[in-house]
This record gives structure tokens, C-alpha cells and sequence, in this order.
């Protein structure tokens, strides 16, 4: 398996191109959580992290791809959540409430993720598959040798679900991780 820090949506890594886009990426964060999603600009973030402007557009197409990579990189970089219970449900929910509390403690980033994965760029839809296809490897494993695809697509529409309320603010994402439970049991039995 490939390290995720040195990989973009748009090219492998060097180790100090991996450490200008992690630049990048820390900037965004401290931007939105002061200004918030409207005001951020990749020049407003390149400037906040000491670089060229026209180097952040040669890593990120848009803001949307910025936080949408700044997410996937979180996500990829977090262990899977320990399945120590044999209750699959259990388990389900740990894998749920994990990811969502990614960024339960930073509400101008989560609110940004949302906007930004809703986003119509090529790069963020590059991004949303491999978000995707992590989630459902994560929850595959946690639901063990009896995998239904069904329960798979349900779980996945859950979780997306909570993630636009949420990133909607109709609801915090430490709301939305107690409520997953709920919702995760109701599919599961």
C-alpha cells in the first residue's frame, strides 16, 4: 500500500512536494476555522502557508479539491476503528462514528468538507471515489464474512446522509455520531 501523504489526486509525491501540500493543507484548515469556507481562496491559502500561488494550483484545482484532499488525507492517515466487539453492529457503528468525528471538533472544516465533496471538479470527484471506496472497505470489514451488498449501499447512504445534515448545520457531528448508531442498528436488526 502506497503512503497517502505522498500521494495527490494529480501526481505521486516527492517527500518535500508532500511537504508543501501538507503546508497547504494546515493553512486551509486555520483559514476556515477563522474565516470560514466563503472566504477561502487557494491564494489566500498559498499566501497564509508561505507559497507561490501559482505552486498551490499546480497541486489543487480549486478550493473544493484543497478540502476535499485535506479530508481524504485525514481519513486515509486514520487507523481503521478496532472491531474488539462481536457484535457486527457494534463494530458498524465504531467504523461510523469514527470517520464522522474526523472532524466533529473543527465545525468550519466539516461544514467545508460537505460543500467541497459536493463539488462538480474532476479532482474532488476523483477524491469522493476514493473516500468512498475507503469507507466501504472500512465497513466491510466491520460487518465480517456475512456481507451484504445492500446493507453495504444502506450504511454508505446513512453515512453520507448524516454528513450533509451535518455539514448542512442542522445538527453537530458529535449529534450525528450518536444518531448513526441509532440509524446503523435500525439497518442491521
Amino acid at each position: 500500500m502506497s503512503d497517502p501523504a505522498l500521494e495527490s489526486t494529480r501526481r505521486r509525491l516527492t517527500a518535500k512536494q508532500a511537504e508543501t501540500v501538507d503546508r497547504l493543507g494546515r493553512a486551509a484548515v486555520d483559514l476556515l476555522n477563522r474565516d470560514g469556507f466563503a472566504a477561502l481562496t487557494v491564494r489566500r491559502v498559498a499566501a497564509e502557508a508561505g507559497v507561490g500561488a501559482a505552486t498551490a494550483y499546480t497541486y489543487f484545482s480549486s478550493k473544493e479539491h484543497l478540502v476535499a484532499e485535506v479530508f481524504w488525507r485525514r481519513l486515509a492517515a486514520a487507523p481503521p476503528a478496532p472491531h474488539e466487539s462481536d457484535d457486527r453492529a457494534t463494530r458498524v457503528v465504531d467504523v461510523l462514528q469514527h470517520i464522522a468525528l474526523l472532524v466533529a471538533d473543527e465545525p468550519e472544516f466539516a461544514g467545508a468538507v460537505t460543500s467541497a465533496l459536493l463539488g462538480r471538479d474532476p479532482d474532488v470527484e476523483a477524491l469522493r471515489q476514493r473516500i468512498g471506496v475507503d469507507i466501504r472497505a472500512r465497513l466491510t470489514a466491520a460487518l465480517g464474512p456475512q456481507v451484504d451488498e445492500d446493507v453495504i449501499d444502506s450504511l454508505e447512504m446513512l453515512y453520507n446522509g448524516a454528513l450533509v445534515r451535518a455539514g448542512m448545520g442542522y445538527a453537530s457531528y458529535e449529534w450525528i455520531a450518536q444518531r448513526l448508531e441509532k440509524a446503523a442498528r435500525l439497518i442491521l436488526g
